[in-house]
């Protein structure tokens, strides 16, 4: 498992917002190919955030931060992990 991020639930309980630790900036175009390549269709590509479309919503900012638009923790879990081990690193 995973321990280099929070994944809380938003406001909406409709999604959960995740947070790498010790990441304060990514390259949207980098990491947003990553997602795609996972199977992710890409919604908007600019340079405010990525959306896309797949088992789950994502909204990727350059932050780093990643919305998963769902209400199951698990799938939750499991995209916030695939971000951290896969996409941003």
């Amino acid at each position: 498992m995973v321990d280099d991020f929070v994944l809380e639930l938003c406001g909406n309980k409709a999604a959960w917002q995740v947070v790498p630790n010790n990441i304060s900036s990514i390259v949207l175009e980098q990491v947003g190919k990553k997602i795609s390549n996972s199977g992710y269709s890409i919604s908007i590509s600019n340079r405010l955030c990525w959306t896309f479309v797949g088992p789950a919503d994502l909204t990727l900012y350059p932050s780093g931060k990643l919305l998963i638009k769902t209400q199951d923790k698990k799938i939750a879990q499991k995209i916030a992990e695939q971000h951290l081990t896969e996409w941003v690193r």
